[in-house]
């Protein structure tokens, strides 16, 4: 059925692309693909999105904002009075507990950066927007390693497929704040 005024297409296609990469991976993803998912006509992904890595990169860019929307829910980063580890590792904690599909679908395009050169600056903003943020609590350089370990945690509790260990958590990223401090 042909939808002459359709202005949530666009939306419907990104949503449609990031359930085909948690259904099938990065392989699995097209631009026929993706319409066939959001029951559109193959033209339109191409009017919306004229290459794939435009339609990556518009699916990278959503999924960064689940973790987005975990850290600003999560307001005790800001706080200077609480205990900066116990808030990522229990921030890590939430965030790994939830759909576990939807945090490997954001690995999965965040790491198609590697072979995407289109992805890169996506997958840079996570970064440096979580640096950023946690350079109001520490230092630059403590900030910029504390987001390496966040990555490298969850990374190994999705490749191991082991359960995540908060109080591990806690404790590595405390010894890398108390590093940073100079303590």
């Amino acid at each position: 059925m042909a939808r002459r005024h359709d202005p949530e297409r666009r939306q419907r296609i990104i949503d449609a692309a990031i359930r085909v990469v948690g259904r099938s991976g990065i392989a699995g993803l097209s631009h026929r693909s993706a319409a066939a998912e959001a029951d559109v006509p193959l033209g339109s992904t191409t009017y919306h999105f004229k290459t794939l890595d435009e339609l990556m990169v518009a699916a990278l860019r959503q999924a960064n904002e689940g973790f987005a929307k975990v850290v600003a829910a999560r307001g005790a980063l800001e706080d200077p009075r609480s205990d900066l580890a116990a808030e990522l590792a229990g921030l890590m904690g939430e965030w790994l507990a939830g759909e576990r599909t939807g945090v490997e679908l954001e690995y999965e395009l965040y790491l198609a950066a590697l072979r995407r050169p289109a992805l890169r600056p996506v997958a840079a903003e996570w970064c440096e927007d979580v640096a950023e943020r946690l350079s109001r609590r520490t230092d630059p350089v403590t900030a910029r390693a504390l987001v390496a370990l966040l990555d490298g945690i969850c990374l190994q509790v999705l490749l191991t497929g082991a359960p995540y260990d908060e109080g591990y958590a806690r404790e590595v990223l405390g010894r890398v704040i108390v590093a940073g401090s100079g303590a």
